[in-house]
């Protein structure tokens, strides 16, 4: 029990500690290290979706033939519409952007950017949860140090978000305490969304294939739909691509050797 509670706590750890940095940087973060930790981040969750979760969907599967690749394919097309709508109704504005996406309304813009790393938050919280649930159930491959590892490349790259998210909002204008708890707050979804998942898998076990893919779904919208676009535009993009090839090969390197 002690390990599932840590699996689910260390990504909102990673947060926490990112989001301390508005405390010790005096300076809004260049732009350059921006897009180094922003393609470091997108390496990460793209590994963690096809080794931790993808490939486990498939190997959990038990269908036989060509059947067993729909779970997977539907889980992970669920995952991608899931996160559409949840971006398309919430109103948000991203990093280093003045354009409101989602449903208009009056909130603060330090509001809007905090629900952009909720949304952004709340997927691999679930990646995590669904990895804890396959390991409690005996009949998979799967084990609870494969999710505390998942867990760990999560909240590795959940530092250098916490410190992307908590300085521009002490831009905004608001203070270092305040920044800091709003940009802690954001990160407040992960375990709630790994326990929702640890919930719902128990209660349809089969589900199993479909929840692993539909978290990595979930992710990949994240990647591709905010995080490779931020990292990329403007000069200097190749940056974001050493990042991107670092975190890949480290959550890779993770998930083979401790998963």
């Amino acid at each position: 029990m002690i390990s599932i509670i840590i699996a689910i706590l260390i990504p909102f750890i990673g947060t926490t500690l990112g989001s301390a940095f508005v405390f010790f940087m005096k300076k809004q973060m260049s732009s350059n290290l921006q897009k180094l930790l922003l393609g470091f981040a997108s390496g990460v969750m793209v590994a963690a979706s096809v080794w931790s979760l993808l490939i486990p969907s498939l190997e959990v599967s038990v269908a036989d033939s060509w059947q067993k690749i729909l779970p997977t394919s539907i889980g992970f097309m669920a995952g991608i519409g899931f996160l559409l709508l949840i971006d398309y109704i919430t109103p948000h504005f991203h990093v280093n952007t003045s354009t409101q996406e989602g449903i208009k309304c009056h909130l603060s813009k330090t509001s809007m950017l905090s629900l952009a790393v909720t949304i952004h938050n709340l997927p691999e919280g679930m990646a995590v949860g669904v990895v804890i649930a396959g390991a409690l159930q005996n009949n998979l491959n799967l084990s609870i140090s494969a999710a505390i590892t998942m867990s760990l490349g999560i909240a590795i790259q959940n530092i250098p978000e916490g410190a992307i998210i908590s300085m521009p909002m002490k831009a905004e204008g608001n203070s270092r305490m305040r920044s800091f708890i709003l940009g802690t707050l954001s990160g407040a979804v992960e375990p709630l969304g790994a326990v929702l998942m640890i919930l719902l898998s128990n209660m349809i076990s089969p589900m199993m294939p479909y929840l692993l893919s539909f978290a990595a779904g979930a992710m990949m919208y994240v990647v591709v739909e905010e995080l490779i676009p931020e990292a990329s535009s403007g000069k200097h993009s190749n940056l974001s691509t050493i990042g991107f090839a670092v975190g890949f090969v480290l959550m890779m390197i993770m998930d083979v050797m401790f998963g």
